[in-house]
């Protein structure tokens, strides 16, 4: 991607990793981009975007939509998770081929990889065992996508990038518990508990289960890179390659927070896989590594669910 002028579509740009991937686009000088809106564009209708992509002809196409939330929103909705993951890949990725991009990159997510994988787990370890039953309806969603991105590549010539992430936080992510992420659930219960005065915040699960974390803005820039170096569908995973126990990630966040309470775990509620955390042997090789401590990452989600919260204080005003 050296052509400042190219057009690029951004599939879901407004979320999580899309708006980080916006930013970064900007940032280098990229200004021809699409950004269409869920209103203006269902990615889940073929038809409409079918019409997204004949009417802008992208060049290049970062596909980062998809249903996502937490161990909670994959066990209530697995049926969504499925279809509406499962239609999204599909109608962009075809679209794609058909309308002759140059490269698309398919996010993925390090839940494709087997529960029981050996850690940390490498890009080998594929499809060589079950899901993490939890968030099984995402996890095939994205194997599926793997699965469509290497068909394409093989029978139409596509050109498809295909990073695994590990468990990503950042700005701009849902704070709503229902679906956000780990960090921004623990950033909100956190405040809340804090304002409301409330000795003790109970969390799900044992607080023993370790999991990776990645800045967002860390992994647009990893993006940007895999675009320009890479141009096949084997998957690659992206990360920092330092995992935490979710107890450690909880205090680190109710101290970024403020807050002082008590930390209580229910064990009742599952914990999902008891480790994830990536090889990241193949991306180092090529040159690329993380930059954003989770303490200073951190901070950025507490500054951003802050500022939320006073432009909703202030719009209700």
């Amino acid at each position: 991607m050296v052509n400042l002028d190219a057009r690029i579509f951004v599939a879901g740009s407004t979320g999580l990793v899309g708006s980080a991937i916006v930013r970064r686009l900007r940032r280098d000088g990229y200004l021809n981009l699409i950004l269409a809106t869920r209103q203006q564009a269902d990615l889940t209708d073929r038809e409409s975007v079918r019409r997204l992509f004949e009417t802008h002809r992208p060049e290049y196409v970062f596909l980062a939509a998809a249903r996502v939330g937490g161990i909670a929103a994959n066990i209530a909705s697995p049926v969504e998770f499925l279809l509406d993951n499962l239609a999204i890949q599909n109608n962009v990725l075809t679209a794609s081929a058909d309308t002759g991009v140059t490269r698309v990159m398919f996010l993925g997510s390090s839940c494709i990889y087997p529960r029981d994988a050996p850690q940390p787990m490498r890009e080998e370890c594929f499809m060589h065992g079950p899901v993490e039953p939890t968030n099984a309806s995402y996890a095939i969603a994205k194997i599926a996508g793997i699965r469509l991105a290497e068909a394409l590549h093989e029978q139409r010539g596509l050109s498809v990038v295909c990073p695994m992430p590990s468990n990503v936080y950042g700005p701009n992510d849902h704070f709503d518990l229902h679906r956000a992420h780990v960090v921004a659930a623990l950033v909100r219960r956190f405040s809340e508990a804090g304002d409301e005065g409330r000795s003790s915040v109970v969390l799900w699960g044992t607080g023993t289960a370790r999991r990776e974390f990645l800045h967002v803005d860390d992994l647009a820039d990893a993006c940007l890179f895999l675009m320009e170096h890479r141009s096949t569908p084997e998957i690659i995973n992206v990360g920092s390659g330092v995992d935490h126990t979710i107890h450690d990630l909880a205090s680190c966040v109710a101290q970024a927070v403020g807050y002082d309470g008590r930390i209580e775990w229910d064990t009742t509620k599952p914990d999902g896989m008891p480790r994830k955390v990536l090889d990241l042997t193949r991306l180092h090789a090529l040159g690329w590594r993380h930059h954003i401590a989770l303490p200073e990452g951190l901070e950025s989600v507490v500054r951003d669910f802050h500022a939320r919260q006073a432009g909703k204080e202030a719009h209700a005003g």
